[in-house]
Parts: structure tokens; sequence; C-alpha cells
């Protein structure tokens, strides 16, 4: 592997680590850097779809504990059945639009303009929901019913569009149906575990001929970086909730969204 290729397995793999769980799409900012880098071929796809185990194993290693408890009482206890329930039904909605939709999508969407507008009005409609405070009725993620992981579920399905975040759309569907910041952040984490194994279980089953011996150091590295550097985003939007809204990462989306649009469009 050459030094270049190394530089590039680390920086896809930040790239996704760290975004895959904010609400900027992770998605939208491995195809532009993906385009930036000159590393959009077959074998790329398939990068890009074995890095991203990397960020859900980092979720499950943050709730190891939680998620334990949880199988290991899944026959004794009926919030831990009901908890896995919830998880399958706001599954659904995605798995579903997602096989019937993945050729279209792949095909005609996964491009800088439709992320760039995306990015843009995804951020419009989070600073909307965020102008002023909403009603919390449902404090954590133990007290939704099957009712609201559903309205979840078709929350997050809308992220099948490259550019809106899986993350995001499943947290402000979360503020608007009722949720507390930390039960949408978290609901989404947890959503993300089946959503992301089923979607690149999928995917890899596709693409698994463009696996290499000689790119398995390269994917093995941009593995590890997703990784590492998705925890650290987990805890740190975990703490964030804590203390802020989602402002930011709106005014982030918007001008990134923008940034995007005016590059592919005038110099790219």
């Amino acid at each position: 592997m050459s030094p270049f290729e190394l530089l590039q397995s680390v920086i896809l793999g930040l790239v996704e680590g760290l975004t895959e769980f904010l609400p900027i799409s992770s998605t939208g900012h491995l195809i532009i850097a993906g385009r930036l880098l000159h590393f959009d071929s077959e074998q790329a796809a398939t990068f890009d779809i074995v890095i991203q185990l990397g960020a859900i194993l980092a979720v499950c290693w943050h709730y190891r504990q939680r998620l334990g408890l949880v199988l290991v009482t899944l026959g004794s206890r009926s919030d831990s059945r009901r908890f896995v329930l919830h998880l399958m039904l706001a599954m659904l909605p995605a798995a579903i639009i997602g096989l019937l939709l993945h050729r279209f999508i792949k095909l005609y969407l996964f491009n800088p303009l439709t992320v760039s507008l995306a990015l843009i009005l995804g951020g419009c409609i989070m600073l909307f929901i965020e102008r002023g405070e909403r009603p919390v009725r449902i404090g954590t993620v133990e007290q939704l019913d099957w009712q609201d992981a559903l309205k979840l579920g078709c929350a997050q399905a809308v992220a099948l569009l490259p550019g809106v975040s899986r993350s995001g759309a499943t947290i402000m569907g979360g503020l608007l149906f009722g949720l507390s910041r930390q039960a949408a952040t978290e609901f989404s984490f947890f959503l993300a575990i089946p959503t992301m194994f089923a979607a690149t279980g999928f995917d890899l089953l596709q693409s698994w001929h463009a696996l290499s011996q000689e790119a398995l150091l390269f994917i093995a590295v941009g593995f590890m970086v997703s990784f590492v550097s998705a925890l650290v985003a987990i805890r740190t939007l975990l703490w964030y909730v804590g203390h802020h809204n989602f402002r930011a990462f709106a005014w982030y989306r918007i001008l990134f969204g923008m940034l995007v649009l005016l590059f592919f469009t005038y110099i790219a």
C-alpha cells in the first residue's frame, strides 16, 4: 500500500466515523471526499460499505452493557422484548423502501448535486424545527410505544436520499414527535445497529467480488479509523445534546452544502 493510499484510507475512515452519527450526512461527506481524493471506483463503493461496519461496532461497544442486558433478559423481561420489537418495527420503512428503490438511488442520486441540495434543505428544516422549545412527552427510550417507533422509522427512511443524514432525520423526527433530545439521539444510535447491519450486509453481498487480498490492508486501516473516530463522535454528541440544541449542525449543513454546490458547479 502506497503512502497516498494509506492517506486515502485514513481520511475516508475519519470522514465515515466522525459523520455517521452526527446529523450532517456521512454518505454525503463520503461522496464528496471520494471525488476530491479521486477515489470513486467500484472498489471505493465496497470500501465505503465495509468501513461502515467500524462505525456500527462503535455503537455496539459504547452500549455493550445495555445491549448485553437486553440479550440476556430477552426471554424473561417484557421491557427487553419491547425494546427489540420497537427497533425491528422502526427498521421496516427504510428496509421496504430501500429494497424497492435501492438500484434507482445508487444510480441516480449518489452525486454531489443531490447531496448539496439535501444538505441545504435539511439544514433549513433543522432550523425550522429548532425555532422554539417543544413539549417533551417521552424522556427516555424505554418510554416509547410502538406508534412512536414506527413514526421514527418513517423519519429515518427519508435519509435514503443521500445528504439527508440517517441520524439527523431520526433525531429531528424524534423532536417533532415529542422525544427529549437525549431520547431522540439515543434511539437514533440504537436504530442504527440493525438498520446499518442490514444495509451493509445487503451491499456487501452485491459487492463482495470487488474485494481483493491487495485491498484488505487498505480496508482494515479505514475500518479501524472509522471505529475509533465514531466512538469519539458518539460520546461527544451525547455530551453535546445535554447542553446545546442542533442549530450549529444546521448552519454547518447549509454552509457546507453551498460550498459543495459551488465547487462542483464552477470548479470541479
